[in-house]
């Protein structure tokens, strides 16, 4: 059994640890394939004298070399995609082409950080005064941190530490302990890039790591994502503790189907957004809001034979649309809302529940789900579910339709499916959530644009990557300067020293 221990510089005494370790489970076939050594403050302290001692010289390194440690980082990562997607689908259960997409949307990220040097040029004003100049410069601010989920082991990761590594900050991450070896992996990559020892580091563990990493006063920015409720425990700890936290949580997304909508392209879409990656993505769509009963009684009908089609299959399976889930116990939680949304009154018309696949009984399997009559008011509907369970709820116009997702809990992310530009662009200005997809099921920015959710999706002020990214990890320094000439110089007093009177400065006024 492999044993999974921590990636951190040496640097003084080595902590002597807790002796507690977590299981990583196959989902698959639902066995223990290694331990992960879960980490104390001690480890937590080790690794963050090892980023006290690299972060000077790193961020001292001109953002022209630190760009080249990214674009060789990157090549490393692309050079061993398949092996880094199948160690990823045995720990998280997700097919081989999710996997790789998992891995090439953090290096997506990871290319815009490439850009760096672009990135972090400042603002400059000639002349803002007499004979003065105001320039800004972006600065790293230091150490920061990632806290990040077990449904993309690498995309997230690269999301947070790719831009703050390229701004001259060391990086500590704490993966998932459920699936911890590509975030392992990853940071032994950017120290074969080039990157300083002690520059990115992993530290495993479960709360108690949490706590020691927003507890730490030597660490000053917290990015995080996970469910809602940790979300804002996170934000709320680390904020008290003086750090600059984003905290991403939950999601409960709805793609609102207009009844000019391409029906077929919409079966297909949301075949792939509710049910991929069985459903554990936080941009997921597991509600579909038919404007009107004849959009929903023909969405249905199409629907359906499309769900009853999908395979389940083991990650290795090209020809399935999704595997396991990642441990039995988020898989009987998943059924424990199926079963909640029968007794609230919702109609069960597929049941995913009970489902083996032969071979793999003992796997973390479990079939698609569709719910119609879904309502509001079901707790159901309210709670992310995070499986492969769609949710129809019934809209008989469009306000009823808008208000949904702008009245929920949750504004992660939100589609709308039409031919008529006008009601596109009426939802998008209007619909209360932080990313729109028009006739796109998972609205995922690009990387040079920001990730970012609103009301209980998002707690902070700043965004995942993009420019929003490399603001949270920089700190504005504003510098105004003013170079007199010789004609200027202010006469000496009888004692020699500098006029009293006409050395005074006063503030310059543009007026």
């Amino acid at each position: 059994m492999r044993f999974i221990d921590h990636v951190v510089a040496r640097a003084g005494d080595e902590a002597s640890g807790s002796g507690r370790t977590g299981r990583v489970f196959d989902p698959n076939s639902g066995q223990v394939q290694a331990e992960v050594r879960l980490g104390t403050r001690a480890d937590l302290d080790r690794a963050v004298a090892a980023a006290q001692a690299a972060q000077p010289g790193w961020a001292a390194t001109n953002p022209q070399r630190r760009a080249r440690v990214m674009f060789r980082f990157k090549e490393l990562v692309e050079a061993e995609m398949d092996s880094l997607a199948r160690l990823l689908s045995s720990e998280h259960g997700k097919v081989l082409a999710d996997s790789r997409g998992d891995i090439q949307r953090g290096l997506e990220v990871v290319e815009f950080a490439c850009g760096i040097p672009h990135a972090l040029k400042g603002e400059y004003s000639l002349g803002a005064g007499p004979g003065i100049d105001v320039y800004s410069m972006r600065q790293p601010i230091g150490i920061g941190a990632g806290i990040t989920p077990f449904n993309f082991p690498a995309m997230i990761p690269m999301w947070m530490f790719g831009i703050a590594i390229a701004c001259g900050n060391a990086f500590l991450l704490k993966p998932s302990e459920r699936d911890p070896s590509v975030p392992v992996r990853l940071a032994e990559l950017m120290l074969e890039a080039g990157a300083p020892e002690g520059i990115l580091q992993v530290v495993h563990g479960d709360k108690e790591m949490v706590d020691a990493i927003l507890d730490h006063p030597a660490i000053a920015g917290v990015s995080f994502v996970g469910s809602s409720d940790i979300a804002h425990y996170v934000y709320r700890r680390g904020t008290e503790a003086g750090k600059r936290v984003q905290a991403m949580g939950g999601a409960k997304n709805h793609g609102v189907v207009l009844p000019d909508a391409d029906l077929d392209q919409v079966v297909a879409d949301l075949a792939g957004a509710a049910f991929g990656s069985a459903g554990e993505r936080c941009m997921a769509l597991p509600v579909v809001v038919p404007v009107g009963e004849r959009t929903a009684e023909a969405l249905r009908e199409k629907l359906v034979p499309a769900i009853e089609a999908l395979r389940v299959g083991v990650s290795t399976d090209a020809e399935a649309h999704y595997g396991p889930v990642v441990t039995a116990e988020h898989r009987a939680r998943i059924e424990g809302w199926i079963q909640r949304g029968v007794d609230e009154g919702a109609e069960l018309v597929v049941d995913g529940r009970g489902f083996a696949l032969q071979g793999h009984e003992q796997g973390f399997f479990i079939g698609p789900s569709l719910f119609d009559h879904v309502t509001p008011a079901m707790t159901s509907y309210r709670e992310e579910i995070f499986g492969p369970v769609l949710q129809i709820v019934r809209a008989p116009d469009f306000e009823t339709a808008l208000r949904l997702p702008s009245e929920h809990q949750y504004g992660n992310g939100v589609a709308i499916f039409t031919r008529n530009g006008h009601a596109a662009r009426e939802f998008a200005a209007r619909v209360n959530v932080g990313m729109v997809g028009i006739n796109v099921p998972i609205p995922v920015p690009v990387a040079y644009h920001s990730f970012g959710g609103w009301k209980r999706s998002g707690f902070g002020d700043a965004n995942q990557h993009g420019m929003e990214g490399v603001r949270f990890w920089t700190k504005v320094k504003t510098v105004t300067q003013r170079w007199p000439d010789g004609s200027a110089l202010p006469t000496g007093s009888e004692d020699g020293g500098p006029s009293r009177v006409q050395d005074a400065f006063v503030i310059p006024t543009m007026g």
